[in-house]
């Protein structure tokens, strides 16, 4: 039996076994009989419970050894120093997975961690999946399954839908589907895993990829356990062009004290996270209701791959915001080309028919105005999402039926095109122009960010299946501790990575026939595998002249690195050919605890440390993507030759980037970090040379291990 198919009896069981059933229907254990009775689940429900012949009106089984037949599914609801032997007889049974109710385990304290350890020791042997333990369980309002004691369903139960939920928490996952069902959403199921002892998030994502009743997946996160496998079903869900919009809350603790490198000061795990889910096409949600906006929309499968907006409007003030809107979240809104805006004014002498296109309130005297400006707008201006702000015009009964007509016939003539109103009707109205295919929101704001994400849906189903990129055979020996940077500068040396011209001298002599070697002005540096930060205390000489100021130089800096580091080994003073005429710009890599080895590349100066102007991606890649990193930074410009200056050799710095993801990559979990700062990039084909080079290790046994991004799963 495969994982697979134990993920799919997760949420479509033919028979389900309850271990700790009640009769009373509103205990944890009489809950979900309850529930899947008022529902009309289809499958076989077996309640097991030694004191009772009958739960609910249902048979019941004294033990897990008397059910007539092997279920697919069992509910654990017993206390938690029971749970361990109820798994053992459930894997004897054959029984494919469980969902375990039961709490006091890791969650709690030591000994429950222990009980926890011995329960998952006992499911192993026998192959069987535990969902839990500490879950609220799995539901699927398509077959009336409702393998769950949340509350959330006393008000109402969720309409069957194509929307998949994945929780890592049951409070707030029924509180999302509480509002999915209030926002008329259709849930396929809803899954909320508890402590993730086992199923963790990335199975659940890649059991929506694997179900055929779900098309959007929406995914609220608390802590990454598994991150490469979550990163194989992102990118399953990308390739079978689901959508997944992911609110990912809290920020890690792991790696944030006193970090040594540059790269992951700037980056920061949050940042990490957002590239690595940009990478498999995720869209972020800031909040709950910009989660299921998204999901919403996503639920009409269009998603266009180069998107853009047209607006029309009845309101200039509408059309304003929602400009402002599509600015803010990098949505294009070109202009109606000229020979459509002499159209429009043709119609309405006085309309504002550029984009956003305000047909006035005059379409109210003919309806047939709205639909001529909704199809210029499609039609001549080639947009592929359309928005409509009608708002309370749509629910007066003299304009209702007539304007439906209208905005109908245009939609129907463009079937692939994402079409969304703004308006302010009654429920049953709305639902009508939701029947006829349209989305319909009350803020105009919303509308424009939901619009966007599915545009970053469409761009990222469109790249082609991930190939891995093969590695060069890296085998570089790592030195026993964090090396200096003459060392750090001859390991990267051998990985491909250019570094300027230098030397390292024992004493002043030896310093000024070095400079005299390379050529001035130099750059002097203190040698020390204990101040990687030369710069803070006074340890970098630069334009260094002549021999005089070289003996000068070495013995200030020896002479400041005896003050401010007393202790620190000193393997001499290091002399570097100056470079000049480039632009400064940053690369690095740190090894992020949940995802592993990831790059960094910006501009030096202000661009990096105040605008925090970077790109982050997952080594290793190819030089192509580096090369487009290079270029998504806002001061691309800069090194494109801005303001008359020459190109700055972009090959040059892709190519050394792409080096340096496989060498990260290569080098294994003692690689913390790297930082090449600064890298002056020459003029094109010049090439670009790394000045400053400092890399992080962790001494032998004490690599970090990959950990839970965040507080972890598991919270009610």
């Amino acid at each position: 039996m495969s994982d697979r198919h134990a993920l799919a009896s997760l949420i479509h069981p033919r028979s389900i076994a309850i271990i700790g059933a009640s009769d009373d229907a509103l205990r944890i254990g009489g809950r979900p009989i309850a529930y899947m009775r008022q529902q009309g689940y289809q499958g076989r429900l077996m309640p097991v419970n030694p004191k009772r012949s009958t739960i609910q009106g249902v048979p019941a089984y004294a033990s897990v050894a008397d059910l007539p037949e092997t279920p697919d599914l069992a509910i654990v609801a017993v206390a938690a120093k029971l749970a361990p032997d109820v798994v053992e007889e459930l894997g004897k049974r054959g029984t494919r997975v469980a969902i375990v109710f039961s709490a006091g385990f890791a969650e709690a304290d030591a000994q429950g961690a222990a009980l926890q350890d011995r329960m998952i020791a006992a499911a192993r042997r026998y192959g069987l999946r535990l969902l839990g333990p500490n879950s609220l369980g799995v539901l699927n309002p398509r077959i009336g399954f409702y393998g769950s004691f949340t509350s959330v369903v006393e008000s109402g139960f969720p309409k069957a839908g194509r929307v998949g939920i994945a929780s890592q928490s049951g409070a707030y996952g029924s509180h999302i589907l509480g509002l999915a069902r209030d926002y008329g959403i259709g849930v396929s199921a809803c899954v909320m895993s508890g402590n993730e002892s086992d199923i963790s998030l990335g199975d659940m994502v890649q059991a929506f990829v694997d179900d055929p009743d779900t098309d959007v997946i929406a995914v609220y996160s608390e802590g990454i356990r598994d991150g490469q496998r979550l990163l194989a079903a992102l990118e399953a869900a990308r390739l079978a062009r689901k959508p997944v919009v992911m609110m990912k809350v809290g920020t890690s603790e792991v790696g944030s004290a006193a970090a040594q490198s540059h790269t992951a000061s700037i980056a920061g795990n949050d940042a990490v996270t957002d590239a690595v889910l940009a990478e498999h096409g995720v869209v972020r949600a800031r909040s709950t209701e910009h989660m299921l906006d998204v999901a919403r929309l996503a639920t009409r499968r269009i998603y266009p791959v180069h998107n853009s907006l047209g607006v029309i409007t009845v309101s200039g003030g509408a059309g304003v915001i929602v400009s402002d809107a599509a600015e803010l979240c990098g949505l294009p809104m070109p202009q109606m080309p000229a020979a459509a805006q002499r159209h429009l004014k043709e119609l309405i002498p006085f309309c504002a028919p550029r984009n956003p296109v305000d047909c006035t309130a005059q379409f109210m005297n003919d309806l047939s105005i709205a639909g001529r400006f909704a199809d210029a707008v499609v039609q001549e201006g080639g947009y592929q999402s359309i928005l409509g702000f009608f708002t309370y015009t749509v629910g007066a009964a003299s304009i209702a039926d007539g304007l439906r007509a209208q905005l109908n016939a245009v939609r129907e003539r463009h079937p692939d095109r994402l079409f969304v109103l703004c308006i302010l009707a009654s429920r049953e109205r709305v639902q009508q122009y939701e029947d006829d295919g349209f989305s319909v929101y009350e803020d105009p704001a919303r509308a424009v960010a939901a619009i966007e994400a599915m545009g970053r849906f469409g761009a990222a189903f469109a790249r082609p299946a991930g190939q891995k990129t093969p590695s060069a055979p890296v085998s570089i020996p790592l030195p026993d501790a964090t090396p200096s940077e003459a060392t750090a500068k001859q390991i990267l040396a051998q990985a491909g990575i250019a570094v300027a011209e230098e030397r390292v001298c024992a004493d002043a002599r030896a310093a000024v026939a070095a400079a005299e070697q390379i050529g001035y002005p130099v750059v002097m540096k203190i040698l020390s595998p204990d101040i990687l930060h030369k710069s803070e205390i006074g340890g970098v000489l630069l334009d260094v002249a002549n021999a005089q100021a070289v003996q000068a130089g070495h013995a200030r800096l020896l002479e400041r690195a005896a003050t401010a580091a007393p202790d620190a080994r000193i393997e001499g003073v290091l002399v570097a050919r100056q470079l000049s005429g480039g632009v400064e710009c940053i690369l690095g890599t740190q090894r992020d605890p949940v995802f592993g080895p990831v790059a960094m590349f910006g501009l030096g100066g202000i661009f990096v440390e105040i605008m925090k102007d970077v790109v982050l991606r997952r080594c290793p890649f190819d030089i192509d993507t580096a090369e487009q990193m290079i270029l998504s930074i806002k001061g691309a410009p800069l090194l494109q030759g801005a303001r008359g200056k020459p190109p700055a050799d972009v090959k040059a710095l892709a190519i050394m980037l792409s080096r340096l993801s496989h060498f990260a990559h290569e080098a294994g979990p003692r690689l913390q970090s790297i930082d090449l700062n600064p890298v002056i990039a020459l003029p094109a084909g010049q090439g670009a040379y790394a000045v400053d080079a400092v890399i992080e290790l962790a001494a032998d046994g004490d690599a970090r291990a990959d950990v839970a991004r965040g507080p972890g799963p598991g919270t009610l």
